[in-house]
């Protein structure tokens, strides 16, 4: 049995649908952003339909929040014995290929599909990102996307910079740093693996709380610092994202413009989807995988 995560926080009825497509051949896990409303109409859908949902964290977008998300979802599905394989996703992925196909796909598999880089080699936005994981950031309480929390980042930076804060020294981190997506596709003992280590080392998850962008750091980190897992993973995690900005987004919001670039490559989600923008990929999408 194999199970799939979805993290979700607008577009209520996208993400039903999504759903009901997925719970042909996964258990279906998602967690609602706590702000996000779903009215009673859409909660007796997935009652009906056995889905499981929770709505317990506010997420904020650069926090620790998304990566909290994902560990709760992550121990709802490892209660269940029979789940042998985890899938996460966004509320904004759509599938590319068939549920069955995508089942079949990993049925028996024991490999890690992730992506992962060593944060001391890798800039974004000019910033080394291993900062975002030596410095301190409390973005649970301010809006990095605000144009306050723009210069907010920027003042957190120069200051911490320059008064050299190592919160890993601190902290007495001694694992390399690794980053990448929390888009991941894992077999059970790698979840467990990572849950586990989490749940037994307080100092890193202090280190992910009060960093930025935790959740694309946490499993990679964990993973990759141990020889076992990190031999098991496949450094592509199948998924069909455009780097690129469109229809305001970054990364983009898909349409009909993006249909070839995703049916000719080996996907098996997509992102981002969003009305009214992406309704027609959507239902050619559909139309594909029948």
């Amino acid at each position: 049995m194999q199970a799939i995560l979805i993290l979700a926080h607008k577009n209520i009825e996208q993400v039903t649908k999504l759903a009901l497509k997925l719970n042909t051949h996964f258990e279906v896990y998602i967690h609602f952003d706590k702000t996000m409303s779903v009215p009673k109409e859409f909660r007796n859908t997935l009652d009906d339909n056995h889905i499981h949902y929770t709505s317990k964290i506010d997420v904020h977008w650069g926090s620790w929040s998304i990566g909290a998300a994902t560990v709760l979802l992550m121990k709802e599905a490892l209660k269940n014995p029979q789940i042998n394989y985890i899938h996460v996703i966004s509320g904004q992925d759509w599938i590319t290929a068939t549920p069955q196909s995508i089942y079949n796909r990993f049925k028996n598999d024991d490999k890690i599909y992730m992506t992962y880089f060593k944060a001391t080699e890798i800039k974004k936005s000019g910033e080394p990102i291993i900062w975002w994981q030596k410095y301190y950031f409390n973005y649970d309480r301010i809006n990095r996307r605000s144009t306050f929390g723009k210069f907010y980042h920027r003042g957190l930076l120069l200051v911490q910079t320059i008064f050299r804060v190592n919160k890993l020294k601190k902290l007495r981190i001694d694992l390399e740093i690794y980053s990448g997506e929390n888009w991941v596709d894992m077999p059970r003992d790698a979840v467990e693996y990572c849950i586990d280590y989490l749940d037994s080392h307080p100092n890193l998850l202090k280190m992910l709380q009060t960093g930025c962008f935790s959740d694309e750091f946490w499993m990679q980190t964990i993973l990759c610092n141990s020889p076992k897992f990190k031999q098991r993973i496949i450094k592509n995690h199948h998924r069909y994202i455009k780097w690129e900005k469109q229809h305001g987004s970054y990364p983009a919001i898909l349409d009909m413009s993006d249909f070839n670039n995703i049916t000719k490559g080996d996907y098996i989600f997509a992102r981002k989807f969003d009305n009214p923008y992406s309704n027609d990929l959507i239902t050619q999408l559909n139309r594909n995988n029948k």
